[in-house]
């Protein structure tokens, strides 16, 4: 049996592939499987941006694995410390993640793209939540992120009929960033995780650090929050080397060299 899961690091980026023919859906092992793969990303200092994608033509991912819940695996199964799929649950992941969304991406599949920052779809991919035809809910972060990122008539439009999202409406809502053909996905997502990349590691964590926690509060309380201390990746980086070499590198009409420090 092959691994589930597929990794892939190119200098700072690292590719993590859901490989689970024919429809890569995630039981609670490819779960605790995928966890695994981002904490690695997580705590590797030189690991910047990642790219998370399925195997396959057909499917980016089917959600729960409904083969293993037949069995016998439940819906509270214990999926590990990243809940679902390992990522919807993984609140402390401060690097931003790019879904390279290649095809269908249902249920748990679509829960698991809206947990990544960026979204780059292929024109064939489509999203959906089909759970209230199984008897359930889409609670591993599609009842909880998709009224943050639609309007909340259409989030609750997919969240109680099902209906399927095709990229070009998913683009046109501003669910994805962008679409492309089928064969130069990857190409896409490496050139915007490339470009991410090249900036200052610090920084781009600080975004993603202040951007969660700003979620739920006005604009007043988001700089209280900061100036208190509670966003500490940002004060790190007004503090650091990078935050100096930054404006130095720009005096000095030279590319800069970040140390993230």
């Amino acid at each position: 049996m092959t691994e589930p899961v597929h990794i892939v690091r190119r200098g700072p980026i690292v590719e993590v592939t859901l490989d689970r023919p024919k429809a890569n859906a995630v039981d609670a092992a490819t779960s605790r499987a995928l966890y695994a793969a981002f904490r690695a990303f997580q705590d590797d200092d030189q690991a910047r941006v990642a790219i998370l994608t399925g195997a396959g033509d057909h499917f980016f991912c089917a959600g729960w694995d409904l083969k293993a819940a037949a069995a016998g695996e439940g819906a509270e199964a214990d999926h590990g410390k990243g809940g679902f799929a390992g990522l919807t649950e993984f609140f402390d992941l401060d690097k931003p993640v790019i879904a390279a969304v290649n095809g269908l991406a249902y249920g748990g599949g679509f829960e698991l793209a809206l947990a990544c920052d960026l979204i780059v779809a292929a024109e064939t991919a489509a999203f959906a939540f089909p759970e209230t035809g199984l008897g359930i809910i889409a609670n591993a972060g599609g009842v909880q992120r998709l009224p943050r990122r639609l309007p909340r008539p259409l989030a609750m439009e997919l969240l109680l009929t099902g209906r399927r999202l095709e990229a070009q409406e998913a683009l046109a809502r501003g669910l994805v960033n962008r679409i492309e053909p089928r064969d130069s996905l990857l190409a896409a997502a490496r050139a915007l995780a490339g470009t991410i990349a090249a900036k200052a590691p610090l920084a781009t964590r600080a975004v993603k650090e202040t951007v969660a926690l700003g979620e739920g509060l006005s604009v007043a309380e988001i700089f209280a929050a900061m100036h208190a201390g509670k966003a500490p990746l940002y004060s790190a980086m007004l503090e650091s080397e990078d935050a100096r070499e930054g404006p130095r590198a720009f005096a000095e009409k030279r590319a800069p060299v970040w140390k993230g420090r």
